[in-house]
């Protein structure tokens, strides 16, 4: 792995699984998939919008190019994900992964979303976490990260769908 630039604000939670904040992304990267996991600025510079967007636009909840992935995410206090954001986060981490490079998974402040979505990576993908339940998987995971602290939106709704996410590729459907 190869990064350009780094912050004060990246933590490696597990090889190859970076987690940080909106200057990670600024910072530039080299070698290295990123999930860009907040709508501002970076889902609305990717698709070109300001405002909102159409949820009928083929890119309202994401857009995937090469070794980019901007996800519609903000961190509301009530659940407003849809699971196929989920979905689709844990198709392209894992094959990027899979291939042995590094995914940098970034938002705005690096303690929510971003964090939980390495949570997923790593039990629903990886296998690195209990999976079983949400809780038990964020418990694992708030050992290997100190800075996790999720918002109650995520949490709640991690908790509620926990079952419904799952990994879609061949290797995890098979086990």
């Amino acid at each position: 792995m190869t990064l350009a630039r780094t912050s004060e604000r990246m933590r490696e939670v597990f090889p190859r699984v970076l987690v940080g904040d909106l200057s990670c992304c600024l910072a530039g990267t080299v070698d290295c998939a990123v999930v860009h996991g907040c709508k501002d600025p970076c889902h609305r510079r990717a698709v070109g919008y300001g405002g909102s967007l159409a949820k009928n636009h083929p890119e309202y909840l994401m857009r995937e190019e090469a070794d980019d992935l901007w996800l519609n995410l903000i961190d509301p206090p009530v659940p407003l994900f849809q699971a196929e954001t989920f979905l689709r986060f844990l198709a392209f981490a894992g094959a990027h992964h899979d291939r042995g490079a590094a995914v940098l998974i970034h938002c705005n402040q690096g303690e929510s979303r971003s964090a939980s979505l390495a949570l997923l990576l790593l039990a629903k993908h990886l296998h690195a976490l209990p999976e079983n339940t949400y809780d038990a998987a964020r418990s694992a995971y708030e050992a290997l990260d100190g800075s996790y602290r999720p918002g109650a939106g995520i949490a709640r709704f991690l908790s509620e769908q926990w079952s419904v996410i799952h990994c879609p590729c061949a290797r995890c459907e098979a086990r």
